[in-house]
């Protein structure tokens, strides 16, 4: 049974990551972990995995802040945790490149996806995007995270 989603700003955390490339499996493992948790009625907490199309097309449903969950490589030591406020109005894809390849499904893909959804839809991008990210040891074939 499906209800209707709360009234008021909705937010949407989004474990992203390939549970098979070893730490890159970071955003996937929050989210199942959050999962398990009472979590307040406006906030909805999805393991997208590799399937960013999902995500893009979910966010149509309108919600106030996405927050992705993702390793994230900025040179730190090994589960540095990082929170990157993401430029909503910065989300097109680059020229040359093509705005919707699966091997390459990127938040900031994702993002111009949708940007390019909700023009064609009328439907409102989230306001605020933050990426909570966590550097990896390693992404190399494997399951479970270092």
């Amino acid at each position: 049974m499906n209800l209707p989603p709360p009234p008021g700003p909705r937010t949407l955390v989004a474990g992203i990551g390939n549970v098979f490339l070893g730490d890159d499996g970071f955003g996937v493992e929050t989210a199942c972990r959050l999962a398990e948790h009472d979590l307040p009625a406006h906030i909805e907490v999805v393991d997208i995995g590799v399937r960013g199309v999902h995500l893009a097309y979910q966010l149509l449903d309108g919600y106030d802040t996405l927050v992705l969950v993702d390793a994230t490589a900025r040179g730190e030591a090994p589960g540095t945790l990082y929170v990157i406020e993401h430029d909503v109005g910065g989300a097109s894809p680059s020229p040359g490149t093509p705005a919707l390849d699966g091997h390459r499904m990127t938040p900031d893909t994702v993002l111009a996806l949708l940007c390019t959804l909700c023009a064609g839809t009328g439907a409102e991008p989230p306001r605020r995007v933050l990426v909570v990210g966590c550097e990896p040891a390693s992404v190399d074939e494997g399951i479970g995270l270092s």
